[in-house]
């Protein structure tokens, strides 16, 4: 008998099953789609693994969900229960319409993922405050690391002494590296000490909405009763104000208020303030006056940590070596980890077997698969060669100018980032260079990301290309 059909399984693995396949579906899927068609439904699992039932809220939906999304569902339950299961769509039940898929909270609440901005109910009048914070995301819970040490410090201080230095504080780094978790951390933080405190956490696209309801409604004096009364607003993503005029001059009308009442002001971004397009210039500059802080991808030993504590918090051992193993091939930020994590306790709560290395091979086949066939030294050569208009073979030649010097430690270090590449297996691949050389290239690059921000921007880019 197939160990998946073991009679000893429980409702928790039933729920695994269904949350391992919807955490690989967010990894897959453009965010967009992900919380549209699949974040919403709710699913059970027959408790002989007999069938997989999906409900879906309309006919249409069900439709699309069957020709768009129905085959890749089924093969990744096959993968994570070690047998096929049937999958069965069928419309839900009337009352079951508003209620939201209760695991699609826990990934969110696993991951460091911002709540959705748009489509939320509206509050109804004079409703209590709501920060919008996730109690989850503390200080507490955030693993620590060079590549965050900077701002966790600077986010404890605004935490601590608000309104006063740091304001505002400007966090900026690629996705899923955890700025959304250090921003949640500060206003739990705040409420923690001050109870009484107006705190409010919000995504970019939700003030974009909230303009145009204000806009359409007539209604800018509730819109800045709202805003400009906060002790402090934690806004994510402003890069999404890009080419929003009038959302552009409410949010500078809201940052004026704001610093005059010294209330303090944390936002996010995917680049630095002077990196952002199609912002105006004097939002720029008040972005750029207080404290600008980078967020890395997490170093090897961080992601070890993180693996180790996430796992403990989901009630399972991971074994140190097996640890290493994930952080070793899953570089790229903390979302993809916890993916990754999910995918290894699903497939060893359903096939009954203790978490190891050849498990954890198992279970990411696909991920480690894509990684092969994607990441390689020529390619890392030939993107870094087309982004800084080189040849690809100055990669390999004894010229020693700047403008190729500097590229090929740049291809050096991301070929040490993102492959399994020994230092004297790259040297061979860049001329034939002796390893010390390639260790060199690796130090400086690393140590010039930390101090240099376009440094830090271009690489960002770099490594986003490489990973598709």
């Amino acid at each position: 008998m197939n160990e998946a059909l073991h009679p000893s399984h429980n409702a928790d693995q039933m729920a695994d099953l269904w949350l391992g396949c919807v955490e690989q579906l967010a990894q897959e899927l453009p965010e967009q789609q992900f919380n549209t068609w699949i974040k919403p439904l709710v699913a059970e699992v027959a408790p002989d693994l007999s069938k997989l039932t999906i409900q879906v809220a309309n006919r249409f939906k069900l439709d699309w969900i069957r020709a768009q999304y129905s085959a890749r569902i089924t093969a990744l339950l096959t993968q994570l229960a070690g047998q096929p299961i049937p999958l069965e769509l069928v419309l839900a039940p009337r009352e079951n319409l508003a209620r939201p898929a209760p695991l699609g909270q826990s990934l969110k609440n696993m991951a460091n993922v911002e709540p959705p901005a748009m489509g939320q109910t509206e509050e109804p009048p004079n409703a209590p405050f709501k920060s919008r914070l996730n109690a989850a995301l503390t200080f507490d819970t955030l693993i620590e690391g060079s590549a965050n040490r900077m701002g966790r410090a600077a986010a404890m201080h605004v935490a601590s002494s608000l309104g006063q230095l740091y304001n505002p504080l400007f966090i900026y780094g690629g996705v899923g590296l955890g700025k959304t978790h250090l921003v949640h951390a500060i206003g739990n933080k705040l409420l923690a000490d001050n109870p009484n405190a107006k705190v409010l956490y919000i995504h970019a696209e939700q003030f974009v909405s909230d303009v145009v309801k204000a806009y359409q409604r007539k209604a800018f004096d509730e819109f800045k009763e709202r805003y400009h009364s906060l002790d402090l607003l934690l806004i994510d993503d402003v890069q999404f104000f890009a080419n929003k005029d009038r959302t552009q001059e409410e949010f500078f009308n809201a940052f004026e208020a704001l610093l005059a009442k010294k209330s303090h002001i944390v936002m996010t971004s995917d680049t630095y303030p002077k990196g952002l397009a199609d912002i105006h210039e004097r939002l720029v500059s008040r972005f750029d006056s207080g404290l600008t802080v980078a967020i890395e991808p997490p170093e090897l030993e961080m992601r070890v940590a993180i693996l180790i504590s996430k796992a403990e918090s989901e009630g399972a051992v991971m074994p140190e070596e097996v640890a290493f193993f994930v952080a070793k091939n899953v570089r790229s930020n903390v979302r993809e980890l916890e993916g990754a994590l999910r995918k290894i306790l699903a497939y060893s709560r359903f096939n009954q077997k203790d978490i190891s290395i050849q498990l954890a091979r198992e279970a990411l086949r696909d991920l480690l698969s894509i990684q092969n066939r994607q990441i390689s030294v020529e390619n890392i050569q030939k993107t870094v060669a087309d982004f800084y208009k080189i040849k690809v073979a100055d990669m390999y030649s004894k010229k020693r100018p700047a403008s190729i010097a500097r590229p090929r430690q740049i291809a050096m270090y991301l070929a040490k980032e993102l492959t399994q590449k020994s230092l004297p297996e790259i040297g061979e691949l860049f001329g034939g260079r002796d390893h010390t050389t390639v260790l060199h290239a690796v130090r400086k690059m690393a140590a010039e990301r930390q101090q240099m921000s376009e440094l830090n921007q271009q690489l960002h880019v770099l490594e986003q290309t490489l990973k598709g």
